[in-house]
């Protein structure tokens, strides 16, 4: 799947876990808006643009090349998607979960809020 204008939110947010998951760096950044948005939920932004976004994930797949998130749930309202996943850095590894809200806008993820 690629991004796209006509991709419905829980498409777009399908996409780039399953890029995410590939660690495709640009397939996982070609469904992200160029001034997206990462914050800590109700908390302190991270992350501002696709280059900060891009950069981020080029050290992930770096320092993690076996990492997997499997979606334990996904809840979808509107333009908001919110997953619930567990990632494992290493297979048989430890895990843990993290909470993501994709806010979708334009036909792209536009903010995303982690709680871990």
């Amino acid at each position: 799947m690629t991004a796209g204008a006509q991709i419905s939110a829980v498409d777009l947010v399908q996409g780039q876990f399953d890029a995410y998951n590939a660690q495709d760096l640009d397939a996982h950044c070609a469904f992200f808006a160029d001034d997206v948005v990462v914050a800590d939920l109700n908390g302190e932004v991270t992350l501002r643009g696709i280059e900060a976004y891009r950069a981020k994930y080029v050290q992930v797949f770096g320092d993690f090349p076996q990492n997997r998130a499997e979606l334990v749930n996904r809840i979808v309202v509107g333009n908001t998607v919110v997953d619930h996943e567990r990632v494992s850095r290493t297979p048989g590894g430890e895990t843990f979960q993290v909470i993501a809200i994709y806010t979708i806008a334009g036909g792209k993820i536009a903010r995303v809020d982690f709680r871990k």
